[in-house]
Parts: C-alpha cells; sequence; structure tokens
C-alpha cells in the first residue's frame, strides 16, 4: 500500500514541465499615456473619488476656488504655505494662518511637490511649510497645482524630487490617491475613515 508521501512523489513525477518565454527586460513597465497628462491625471483621480478642477488661467483657478469655498466658514479654512497665502490674498480668498490646527477646521489649502499622471497621485513631503497635519487633518484637503508639477510615472516623481532636494531630502515624502477610505467594515466603502473625506485639486 502506497503511502501519502508516495502517492505525492509520484504525482510530481507525472508533472510535465515546461519552458516559459524568456522575459522582455527591454519592454515598458506601465502602459504608455498618449493624452495630455492634466487628463490623463484628471481621469485617475477622479476614479478613486478625488476631484480635479481644470483651469486656462491662475485668475480663472483662484475665482473659482473661492466660489467653492463660499460654503464653508471662513474662519474654519486654513492655508499654512506662504507661497499659496500669497495667491490667496491676491485674488482675496478667504483663509486663515492656523499655527495649530484648530478642531473645527473645515477645509485646508496646500500646494504639493509633484503630481502622478499614471496613477492620479499627489505628491507631497515635510518641506512644505504647511506641516504634515495639514494633509491628513481637514476634512476637506484642497491642492493648488500648476501644470508644471505634472510627471507621467512615479519613477518620474522620485527623480524630480531627487533633483529638486539633492542630498537634503524631505524627513516624510508621501503620496495622496483620492480621499482617505476604507471598507474593513462588512466591505462597505467609507471615504474619510483616517483622513480627509473630500480631496481637490485645482490645476493650472
Amino acid at each position: 500500500m502506497n503511502t501519502a508521501r508516495q502517492e505525492i512523489l509520484g504525482k510530481l513525477r507525472k508533472v510535465i514541465l515546461t519552458e516559459s518565454d524568456n522575459p522582455d527586460f527591454n519592454a515598458p513597465v506601465y502602459h504608455s499615456i498618449d493624452e495630455p497628462l492634466e487628463k490623463a491625471f484628471k481621469q485617475k483621480l477622479e476614479e478613486v473619488n478625488g476631484s480635479v478642477h481644470l483651469f486656462e488661467s491662475e485668475s480663472d483657478l483662484f475665482m473659482s476656488l473661492k466660489q467653492f469655498l463660499s460654503k464653508f466658514n471662513s474662519n474654519h479654512i486654513c492655508c499654512n504655505e506662504p507661497d499659496v497665502q500669497n495667491k490667496l490674498k491676491d485674488f482675496n480668498v478667504p483663509f486663515l494662518n492656523c499655527s495649530e490646527i484648530p478642531k473645527n477646521i473645515e477645509a485646508g489649502i496646500t500646494g504639493c511637490e509633484f503630481l502622478i499622471a499614471h496613477t492620479g497621485s499627489v505628491m507631497v513631503s515635510s518641506a512644505q511649510k504647511g506641516g504634515r497635519q495639514m494633509f491628513v487633518y481637514p476634512p476637506v484637503h484642497i491642492v493648488v497645482a500648476r501644470k508644471e508639477q505634472l510627471v507621467t510615472y512615479l519613477e518620474d516623481a522620485y527623480s524630480a524630487i531627487l533633483k529638486k532636494y539633492g542630498k537634503k531630502l524631505p524627513s516624510q515624502i508621501s503620496l495622496i490617491t483620492g480621499p482617505s477610505r476604507t471598507a474593513d467594515i462588512e466591505k462597505t466603502l467609507i471615504l474619510g475613515a483616517h483622513g480627509p473625506r473630500e480631496l481637490h485639486v485645482f490645476l493650472v
């Protein structure tokens, strides 16, 4: 009588081994992007419940942002990045410089390092003057960005941030791909579980 071990070994001996095709290491890893990067970025981010607002001019962007923020209490909107603050002031967009993030904050406005078209991701870092809390604490996160910050793939973003900071890299580099979400409970998608429930990118 064959033992279980002998049966298993017998089956293994009968296996016909076939050689797989040699991989093509020169083939591209990612699919190509044939449309403008801003449109590809918009499509990918909106697939994961983010929003992208595209504009042809800076004035159009900030006028639209002002209208978008009108539904919030102006005393509950924070922006701590000087470059973004200066633009908000130029267009009379309401905000507060929050040295400490208030518990009743409704919206936070930040810039970013780069935007990745392939995944619809926003790259941010601790080198930005607003501090790390502004990326995770406000229930609505608004990113003001320029088309020059768009890159095609993730490795392009890493190469760009290495070029930007050299040996003095930020202590934290993060990727934000849509609002915070979880489906841990009964496989029901919940937005805003561990961070902002809304992510809006205003791009010019």
